[in-house]
C-alpha cells in the first residue's frame, strides 16, 4: 500500500499519521514545488514537481505513480483539488485511487458564494453573503447587512486575502485593494469573471471546527467536533474536542447531502445560540490533528477501505474534553 501526498507543504503531522498506520506494509511518497517543504521530511520518497497549473503537472504526477507503484493519491491543497478531479480517469487507468471528491462537490466548496447558497438550501444558517459590490451597499443602506463585514477572495485558500471592515470608507478602500491583490496572486488563475471578492456579515462568537468523515463511496461515517481556543495564520492553533449534538448534526447533514469523499473540514460559528456554517474544505485541514490525537483514526479507516475491508466505527469517535496545542519546531530539509 503506497500512498502519494501531493502539495505536501507543511502537513508533516498528516504524513506521519498515515506512516504510523501503514507500518512496514507500504511507503509514503510526497511531492511539492520545493524540496524544502517541511512535510517532505516525513516521507519515504520526496519528489519536486512543477506548479499545479503547469501544463505537464498531471503527466509528471502520473509518472510518479507508475514509478512508485502508488495505490492512492491524497491532495492537501485547495487549488489542486479541481485539477486532480478533472484528471481522475487517467489515474484510475493505472489502478490509482484519487481520494478527491467529484468536481461538483469541489465547485460548491471552492466557490464561497456557492457554499453560502448550498448551505442555505439545506436549511442551515450561513452569514449574509454578497459578491456584487453595489448590491452589498444597498443591503447595508437598508439594514439587511451591517458592519463589521468580512471581505475575502470568492475562490480562496487558507487565510489569503481575508480582511475586516467597519465602515463605508474601509469597505471601498479594502474592496479595491483586494481586487488588485487577487489579480497579482496565485488565486488569479482560479478566480472567474468580475465578481471574485466576497462581502459577508462578520459573525461574532465561538468558532468550532468539524472533521466530517465520509468513506471512499461518499457515505458519512462520523463527525468530530472541536472547540477552537486559538487561531494562528488562519489555522487552528489550540482546540478541545467537545460533545455538541447540534453541531454534530450539522456535520452529518453536510456529509450525507454533499457526499464528499474522505475528510470535509468545516468551520462553524455560534452566535446567540445560533450556528452558522462558514467554510467547507473537502480535504484534510489544519484542525485534523486535534481529532487524531483525541483518538480519531481516520488514516487507518482510509487504509482499510483501500484494502476493501470494513472498520469498527468506534475508531472514528474522539475522546471528549481533550485539549491540544500546536507548537513550532525545526526540521532539517536539505538533502
Amino acid at each position: 500500500m503506497n500512498i502519494l501526498f501531493t502539495c505536501a507543504g507543511r502537513r508533516t503531522y498528516l504524513l506521519k499519521y498515515f506512516k504510523e498506520q501503514l507500518g512496514d506494509e507500504g511507503k509514503i511518497v510526497a511531492t511539492d514545488m520545493q524540496l524544502s517543504a517541511p512535510a517532505l521530511t516525513a516521507a519515504d520518497v520526496k519528489i519536486q514537481v512543477p506548479a499545479v497549473y503547469a501544463d505537464n503537472y498531471i503527466d509528471i504526477t502520473l509518472q510518479i505513480c507508475k514509478d512508485n507503484n502508488i495505490d492512492a493519491v491524497i491532495c492537501l491543497n485547495d487549488l489542486e483539488l479541481p485539477v486532480l478531479a478533472a484528471n481522475r480517469d487517467k489515474f484510475e487507468v493505472l489502478g490509482v485511487k484519487v481520494i478527491v471528491s467529484a468536481q461538483e462537490v469541489i465547485d460548491v466548496c471552492f466557490d464561497k458564494y456557492l457554499t453560502a447558497q448550498y448551505v442555505t438550501g439545506l436549511g442551515l444558517k450561513t452569514p449574509a453573503t454578497f459578491v456584487n459590490y453595489n448590491e452589498a451597499v444597498k443591503a447595508i443602506e437598508s439594514g439587511k447587512l451591517t458592519f463589521p463585514l468580512v471581505l475575502k477572495p470568492r475562490w480562496g485558500s487558507g487565510s489569503i486575502g481575508i480582511e475586516f471592515v467597519g465602515n463605508f470608507q474601509e469597505l471601498e478602500e479594502v474592496y479595491g485593494m483586494l481586487i488588485k491583490k487577487v489579480r497579482k496572486s496565485i488565486l488569479a488563475t482560479a478566480s472567474l469573471g468580475e465578481e471574485y471578492i466576497l462581502i459577508q456579515q462578520k459573525i461574532e462568537g465561538q468558532e468550532y471546527g468539524l472533521d466530517v468523515m465520509n468513506d471512499l463511496e461518499g457515505r458519512n461515517r462520523a463527525v468530530s467536533v472541536k472547540k477552537k481556543l486559538a487561531m494562528r495564520a488562519g489555522e487552528t492553533d489550540k482546540a478541545c474536542t467537545v460533545d455538541n449534538p447540534q453541531i454534530k448534526e450539522i456535520g452529518k447533514i453536510l456529509g450525507e447531502k454533499l457526499k464528499h469523499v474522505g475528510n470535509l473540514d468545516v468551520d462553524v460559528f455560534e452566535e446567540n445560540g445560533e450556528y452558522y456554517v462558514l467554510e467547507l474544505n473537502p480535504r484534510f485541514g489544519g484542525g485534523f490533528p486535534f481529532s487524531y490525537e483525541a483518538g480519531v483514526n481516520f488514516p487507518k479507516a482510509i487504509i482499510e477501505w483501500l484494502k476493501g475491508n470494513e472498520i469498527d466505527s468506534r475508531i472514528l469517535q474522539p475522546r471528549i474534553g481533550e485539549t491540544f496545542a500546536k507548537c513550532d519546531y525545526l526540521v532539517r530539509t536539505d538533502s
